[in-house]
């Protein structure tokens, strides 16, 4: 793994539901470390940008495809985060530069539509988080969300993309 990271884009939601509950996926990536089946961090929906797609486009069809979810573009807010992580995926280091959006107010049962190989690979589970669970400390990406969905909760995001960890 001594070559050059490979950059990836990406656009990632936090989805959101009437009461405030954020939608997170459960990574069940292999590693040795940890046992089979168990879910190593929760993370929004989201995934690489394709050539030629717009952040806001890619973000759509990653929802879409991830949970089943149909929404125009113009439904989603921000970007309201940027994270940037350098690591190991497979054999492969990559460079992903994470954009962020919200989408509020969704009631949605998750029906994923079109899982890559490693999507299906990986059987990820989903659920909803109320405040509470999101505070009982387990593992999330970005690392602070139980802060940043606290902050996505009191109202639409005005300012600039905050860069999170």
């Amino acid at each position: 793994m001594g070559e050059r990271p490979v950059q990836r884009t990406t656009a990632r939601v936090a989805v959101l539901d009437p009461d405030g509950r954020v939608l997170l996926l459960g990574a069940r990536l292999p590693d040795p470390s940890v046992p089979p089946g168990e879910v190593l961090f929760w993370y929004t929906p989201g995934g690489g940008v394709e050539d030629g797609e717009t952040l806001r486009a890619a973000a759509v069809r990653e929802l879409a495809e991830e949970i089943g979810l149909h929404v125009e573009v113009a439904a989603l807010e921000g970007p309201v985060w940027l994270r940037r992580h350098v690591g190991p995926f497979g054999e492969q280091v990559f460079d992903t530069r994470e954009t962020f959006f919200v989408l509020r107010d969704v009631v949605h049962d998750v029906v994923p539509g079109a899982l890559t190989e490693l999507e299906l690979l990986a059987d990820e589970p989903h659920r909803w988080w109320s405040t509470g669970e999101l505070a009982a400390g387990r593992a999330f990406v970005p690392a602070d969300l139980p802060a940043l969905v606290a902050e996505l909760r009191a109202g639409p995001w005005t300012g600039p993309p905050r860069i999170v960890a």
